[in-house]
C-alpha cells in the first residue's frame, strides 16, 4: 500500500484542502521543465546503467551527506571521492546500509520528502527505509536499475522531462552535449554557460583558465578586449548547443560598471594574481555587466546565484573539492550592489537577468521590490537550502505583494540527484496550489484565476523566462 500520503503540503481547512487538490490535478501531469541543474549530461549521451542505489542516491547528493556528516559519519563511509586520493568506501551496498541505518536523521527535511518520492513513485518500493529493509531495498533497487527502463534517457522521458539544463563551465569542451546531439536522441538537455573559472580572480587556476579560454577561442585573452571576445566566442558556441542561459555564483551580488580602461588595469591585476579581495570583488561585479551587454546581444538570460560562502571548511575542501555541503548562507545586498548593471541596463527589455537568494530578509525588502519595477529583472524560486515546502511558502508571501506572479519564473529544481526531479517539481506544484487555494479561500483570488496562475507556476512562467 502507498505511504505517501496523497494530499500532502495541503491546507487543512476542508474548502482550501479540496480546491488545492482540484489545481494540482490540473499541473500534476504538465512537462517538467528543468532550466537549471546540475545533473552529468555524460548519463544521457552515454545512457549507461546508473552503477548503484548508492551512487544513484547517496554520493553525489550534497542535502543527503552533509547532514549525515553533521552527526559523525565520515564522508569516505558514504563513498565521498576525495580530490586528494585518499581511499573511501567502494562497496555500494555497504555505503546504502550506513544510508539506511542514519535516514531518520532526515525526518521532516525536503530530502526525507524527495527519496520517498523517488522510492515510491520511481521504484515501486512502498517499506520504509530503515536498517531492517536495507538490503530487501537495495536489491529492487539494483534489479530495476539493471533494467533498460531505468537508463537515463528512458526515466527522463519517464519523467516527462521537456527539457534541461546541465551546468557548464565556459573552458568545456562540451563533448557529451555534442555525443546527445549526435546521437539522434530527441531529449532535450542543453548547457548553461558558467563562467566562475575564467571571471573569478581568486578561483583556483583563474590565470591558466584564462589562458585556456584564448586557446578554445583563438583571441588574445592577455588583453582585455581579447578576453571579452573569447567570452562572445564561447557564448555563441554554448548557443549552437541550444544553451539559453548564463549562471554566475558570485561570493556577493556586487556589479561595476567601470570605464573600459580602468576595467582592463583591474583584469591585468587579476592575471598578475595580484588583486586584493575587494579589487577581485570589483571585477567578478565588472563582468556581470559585461555579461548583460553580451546577454542584450545573444539573448542569454543571465542568472545570478550570490550569497553562498563556499568551501568554508578548508579542511573537506582540501580532502575533497568544492561541492561537498559546506557552502553557507550569508547575508546578501542587492539594492546598493547591483544599482551599477541597473543604471547601465536595468530599463532595456532586451535583458533578462533571474536573481537568486540565500538571504531570505532580502525577498520583501530588496527583491521584490527591484523586480518590481526594473524590467530586466525576474526574481528566482526559493533555491537551495530554502527549496523546501515551508522556503517556498514564505517566499510566495513575501515577494508577491510586491512582485506579484508574472516578475517571477516558477520553478527549478537546481539538483545533481536525477530520481530527485520528479519528487521536486511536484512539491513546488503541491505548495504553489496550496497557496493559491489560501488566497481564493481568502477573497483575495478568483477560482478561474487560481487555476490559470497554477499553469503559469508550474510551466509556462519557466518556459517563458528562460527562452525555453
Amino acid at each position: 500500500m502507498p505511504r505517501l500520503d496523497p494530499d500532502r503540503l495541503f491546507p487543512l481547512d476542508p474548502r482550501s484542502r479540496g480546491l488545492a487538490r482540484a489545481l494540482y490535478g490540473t499541473v500534476k501531469d504538465l512537462p517538467i521543465l528543468s532550466p537549471h541543474g546540475h545533473t552529468e549530461p555524460r548519463w544521457y549521451a552515454e545512457n549507461a546503467a546508473f552503477p548503484d542505489p548508492a551512487q544513484l542516491f547517496v554520493t553525489p547528493d550534497h542535502y543527503v551527506f552533509r547532514m549525515l556528516f553533521s552527526q559523525g559519519i565520515p564522508l569516505e563511509r558514504l563513498g565521498v571521492p576525495r580530490a586528494d586520493g585518499g581511499a573511501v568506501e567502494t562497496d555500494g551496498r555497504a555505503i546504502w546500509r550506513l544510508f539506511a541505518e542514519n535516514y531518520h536523521l532526515l525526518r521532516a527535511t525536503p530530502s526525507a520528502m524527495w527519496i520517498d518520492h523517488a522510492l515510491e513513485n520511481v521504484f515501486s518500493v512502498e517499506q520504509r527505509l530503515n536498517a531492517d529493509t536495507a538490503d530487501a531495498i537495495y536489491d529492487r533497487l539494483s534489479a530495476c536499475l539493471a533494467q533498460e527502463a531505468y537508463r537515463p534517457r528512458a526515466l527522463f522521458e519517464r519523467f516527462n522531462i521537456e527539457a534541461i539544463s546541465t551546468t557548464d563551465s565556459a573552458i568545456d569542451p562540451l563533448p557529451w552535449h555534442r555525443m546527445i546531439r549526435e546521437s539522434g536522441w530527441s531529449g532535450r538537455v542543453i548547457p548553461a554557460y558558467r563562467p566562475d573559472a575564467v571571471v573569478d580572480p581568486e578561483f583556483p587556476g583563474f590565470a591558466d583558465n584564462v589562458a585556456k579560454l584564448g586557446e578554445m577561442t583563438g583571441e588574445d585573452t592577455a588583453t582585455w578586449e581579447g578576453y571579452l571576445a573569447a567570452h562572445r566566442n564561447r557564448r555563441a558556441h554554448f548557443i549552437s548547443f541550444g544553451a539559453t542561459s548564463s549562471d554566475h555564483g558570485h561570493a556577493t551580488a556586487r556589479t561595476e560598471n567601470l570605464p573600459q580602461d580602468q576595467a582592463a588595469l583591474l583584469f591585468a591585476k587579476a592575471l598578475a594574481g595580484t588583486c586584493t579581495p575587494g579589487e577581485a570583488d570589483a571585477f567578478r561585479g565588472q563582468m556581470l555587466t559585461e555579461m548583460a551587454r553580451m546577454s542584450i546581444d545573444d539573448g542569454l538570460v543571465l542568472q545570478i546565484h550570490p550569497g553562498s560562502f563556499r568551501n568554508h571548511s578548508a579542511q573537506i575542501f582540501a580532502q575533497f573539492g568544492r561541492d561537498k555541503g559546506f557552502d553557507i548562507p550569508t547575508q546578501t545586498d542587492y539594492v546598493r550592489a547591483l544599482k551599477p548593471l541597473l543604471d547601465a541596463h536595468g530599463t532595456d527589455p532586451r535583458l533578462s537577468v533571474i536573481l537568486f537568494t540565500l538571504d531570505e530578509t532580502a525577498f520583501s525588502r530588496e527583491l521584490a521590490p527591484l523586480a518590481g519595477v526594473y524590467p530586466a529583472l525576474k526574481l528566482g524560486p526559493a533555491w537551495w537550502f530554502f527549496d523546501s515546502p515551508e522556503g517556498m511558502r514564505r517566499y510566495r508571501e513575501t515577494v508577491t505583494e510586491t512582485a506579484g506572479f508574472y516578475n517571477t519564473v516558477g520553478f527549478n529544481d537546481d539538483t545533481r540527484a536525477f530520481c530527485s526531479i520528479p519528487a521536486r517539481h511536484d512539491v513546488a506544484r503541491r505548495v504553489d496550489c496550496a497557496y493559491l487555494a489560501t488566497l481564493t479561500a481568502t477573497g483575495r483570488l478568483d477560482e478561474g484565476e487560481a487555476y490559470e496562475v497554477a499553469q503559469d507556476l508550474a510551466y509556462r512562467l519557466a518556459k517563458q523566462a528562460y527562452r525555453l
